[in-house]
């Protein structure tokens, strides 16, 4: 993976999030906050600030219309936060923290299309009825025999 977040943030322009084709976020809307990751590491991991902490307002977004809103809101809340704290490199957990918000926020704003309700087929009825026929009669046939007393 590489070092530079440009890498890792899909957008129109820098400081810009992509998020689908309706949806880009100001990157200046994430708030981030940087702590020590812990675990093992030794000096490095108790010195340097290599956990990442992104926060997004959706509730106060501009970037969002009321309903991409309401939808975020509905699944996440009105803040949605992700914590990263897989490698040593501050920049490279800050790239995946944006990605992460992106397929987050990707996923809240993605709606199925509604099903439409069908009937099933005339052959589909039929080979239910026969399946059941052939089923019942597997069952039958493994019953114990009646006894002629």
């Amino acid at each position: 993976m590489s070092a530079d977040p440009s890498e890792h943030r899909p957008s129109d322009r820098p400081g810009r999030l992509r998020v689908d084709a309706t949806c880009i976020i100001d990157a200046d809307e994430i708030q981030w906050r940087f702590t020590t990751s812990g675990g093992p590491g030794g000096q490095h991991a108790n010195k340097a600030s290599t956990r990442v902490e992104a926060t997004f307002p959706i509730g106060d977004s501009p970037s969002l219309t009321e309903r991409q809103r309401s939808l975020l809101a509905d699944r996440y809340g009105p803040v949605l936060t992700v914590v990263v704290d897989e490698t040593r490199s501050q920049t490279r957990n800050r790239a995946i923290a944006m990605e992460r918000i992106r397929q987050r926020l990707a996923s809240g704003l993605h709606r199925d299309p509604p099903r439409r309700a069908t009937k099933p087929s005339r052959a589909a009825k039929a080979r239910r009825v026969d399946d059941k026929r052939r089923r019942a009669s597997t069952k039958r046939n493994r019953a114990r025999p009646a006894t002629d007393d």
